[in-house]
């Protein structure tokens, strides 16, 4: 199934699968993988040529493509070390990143392209547009040539043509620095992740176990950012290395875009964050659910099963009908929208990792899932709970094993900090049960300890606001010993039912009082603002907390 090389799976998987369609741009027609190996072999061409070395560091810039992915595989599988970075990311942010990580190639996406400046960036030798590998910077005569000559050389490289057998790629130490991913946009937060071939290895190895159905000619979509290790991993690179078709959305995921795609592509495997989840959970289903006669039929037993599973089957087609289950990550799913789908059966699971650990921490199969959990600690990873009694009091969760990153790059100070006696510090609270489920209860730098001493987890309020008819997503925080929330409120619902401006006082009002009736004491809150825009988010869509005060 896997061999003991991440790059060797590489080669495997191209070899095994050589006439089948490997990369595709939503609605374009695909590319196979005997026309990716041609092309990674072309680009490594390039790379020999001009100089680049083993462990010399390759940016790679721009939106979720074909082009990005051949930029990938091409740059791990020659051993030099990846660095994505998000597309979204600001130009200074990019610019003291690409500094930062001392990288020698830029393959950049043109709209990111535009706002760089190559003099800001003088450790660089070149830059490479994404869109057709066109040469848009050059600072070392070695790069010019070689890209210049790139035509010439691989044809003298290959003079009877490329074919299976050149695919040959030199074998990784498992311990060496493969890639580095950076945790965030912001040049004074920015925390360079080291992850080995070994983490990459296991997180690959974890899928195949879990995942031992998905096979070469089978399809998934690519929504999430590839610049993100939860996209990367599980949605290119077990794919790739399985012979899956990846389809590459290349667009803003909006539930109608998402929702065209699932029913075009019909996907076997759906890799997810919870915000698109729930907005389709919120346009779809709420509206339906709501309904004063189907809570009804609910509670008739007879009726129950059988609207359940008319429920089921629509919802299953909303998502193309043909995936095994949706795995959900990167942050809490909001406890309304899960207990629902459980309760209807729909195949869908939450895991739990975080960058550091590329990403994979806990995992659990759907029909095996515990509502509110994200699953039992992965096979290569200890999990624990650092507090008296792992089941009862919440304590940080401590991590350790294969996936687990080598260190922040070029920051010693914040590496050390980042352990516990081998155990690595998530910065999650939670709790683990008996049969090893995972609980997260918040983040440690969330936490807010109340007048009464007690402990105060923001997230779980914003479930419950989040769960609430008018309020699209919110965020709450500690104003001078009082709880208040800042609410961005569903436009869409607001517009349907004629709501004006003049009237969100009332609506925000009424979100407290609904929230508070359901909230104990400890955690009622004295005020519900009004925040006029959506706020700005992590690669994961999370909300970025640290940018918003308790100011209104």
């Amino acid at each position: 199934m896997y061999t003991d090389s991440f790059i060797a799976n590489i080669e495997t998987g191209i070899k095994n699968n050589w006439d089948l369609p490997a990369l595709s741009d939503y609605k374009k027609e695909p590319i196979t993988y005997s026309e990716v190996a041609r092309r990674i072999a072309r680009l490594h061409v390039f790379f020999k040529s001009a100089g680049i070395e083993r462990g010399d560091k390759i940016v790679i810039c721009g939106r979720n493509s074909t082009y990005w992915a051949i930029s990938f595989f091409a740059g791990i599988t020659y051993g030099a070390v990846v660095v994505p970075l998000l597309h979204e990311f600001k130009s200074d942010a990019v610019t003291h990143l690409v500094n930062h990580s001392d990288a020698k190639l830029l393959i950049v996406g043109d709209v990111v392209w535009e706002g760089l400046n190559a003099d800001e960036m003088p450790g660089l030798c070149a830059a490479i547009q994404m869109q057709n590998f066109e040469l848009v910077s050059c600072n070392d005569e070695n790069y010019c040539r070689a890209y210049n000559l790139i035509e010439e050389d691989f044809k003298a490289a290959y003079p009877q043509g490329f074919t299976k057998e050149d695919v040959v790629y030199q074998r990784d130490k498992l311990d060496d620095l493969a890639l580095i991913n950076y945790t965030s946009g912001t040049t004074s937060m920015s925390k360079g992740v080291m992850l080995s071939y070994r983490a990459l290895l296991s997180n690959y190895m974890f899928a195949c176990e879990v995942l031992p159905h998905l096979t070469a000619g089978m399809n998934v979509i690519s929504m999430l950012p590839m610049a993100h290790m939860y996209g990367l991993q599980f949605e290119v690179i077990f794919e790739f290395l399985r012979g899956m078709h990846i389809h590459f959305l290349t667009r803003i995921p909006s539930p109608k875009i998402v929702a065209e795609a699932f029913s075009r592509v019909k996907p076997d495997i759906i890799i997810s964050v919870p915000l698109i989840i729930e907005k389709i959970y919120k346009t779809k289903l709420k509206p339906f659910a709501d309904k004063t006669i189907v809570k009804m039929l609910l509670k008739t037993p007879v009726i129950d099963a059988i609207l359940k599973e008319k429920i089921l089957t629509a919802l299953m087609e909303s998502f193309g009908g043909r995936f095994y289950e949706i795995i959900v990550g990167g942050a809490a799913l909001n406890k309304e929208v899960e207990t629902f789908l459980k309760k209807i059966g729909f195949p869908l699971t939450i895991g739990y990792g975080m960058t550091e650990c590329g990403p994979i921490i806990g995992y659990e199969d759907w029909s095996k899932h515990r509502l509110g959990s994200c699953g039992k600690a992965v096979p290569r990873m200890e999990v624990k709970i650092d507090s008296p009694d792992e089941c009862k009091i919440v304590g940080e969760i401590l991590v350790k094993g294969s996936n687990v990153m080598m260190g922040y790059y070029k920051n010693e100070e914040a590496t050390q900090a980042a352990f516990k006696d081998g155990w690595l510090r998530t910065g999650d609270l939670g709790l683990k049960d008996k049969n090893g489920n995972i609980y997260i209860k918040g983040r440690s730098k969330n936490m807010i300890l109340s007048s009464s001493g007690q402990n105060v987890y923001p997230e779980e309020i914003e479930d419950i606001l989040n769960s609430l008819e008018f309020v699209n997503e919110s965020l709450v925080k500690d104003d001078e010993g009082k709880l208040i929330a800042l609410v961005f409120l569903d436009q869409d619902r607001l517009d349907s039912q004629h709501i004006s401006p003049k009237e969100y006082d009332n609506i925000l009002e009424e979100v407290r009082r609904q929230a508070n009736s359901l909230l104990p004491a400890y955690e009622q809150l004295s005020a519900v603002y009004l925040h006029e825009e959506e706020f700005e988010k992590t690669p994961k869509r999370s909300i970025k907390r640290y940018l918003y005060t308790t100011k209104k």
